[in-house]
């Protein structure tokens, strides 16, 4: 298991039972597990898996704050090392809650520049 300061061990597991769900070949558009942003700066992440292959490889979007999320791999790893403006690591939103499918964040997201929070209900975007 990849030590990284910003994800639990429920986390972890939680990203890399999607991974290996997707690894076996399902389809699948998990909510996002957990929601990681700069304190310091506009970047923001929303990981869906983990690869099992490679742990240090997770999966969701990403926004880095120049108003184009994109959906893409990420290394735990290198995203350890981000800093901030005042040199301030990442943080996890303790506070988040996936309520909708990744497709949808990112859907919302392309529409509005930025990663947003999705209402429950799937009408509303």
């Amino acid at each position: 298991m990849i030590i990284v300061p910003f994800l639990t061990p429920t986390d972890f597991a939680q990203l890399l039972a999607n991974g290996r769900r997707t690894a076996a070949g399902e389809q699948i558009d998990p909510a996002p597990v957990v929601k990681l942003f700069t304190p310091d700066a506009a970047a923001t992440w929303l990981l869906t898996e983990i690869d099992p292959g490679d742990p240090d490889r997770a999966f969701g979007l990403c926004d880095l704050g120049l108003s184009e999320p994109e959906l893409g791999y990420v290394s735990l790893s290198e995203l350890a090392t981000v800093r901030g403006m005042l040199n301030l690591p990442i943080e996890r939103d303790a506070l988040f809650v996936g309520t909708a499918p990744l497709s949808r964040y990112a859907s919302a997201a392309r529409a509005s520049g930025i990663i947003v929070e999705m209402p429950d209900n799937p009408t509303t975007s």
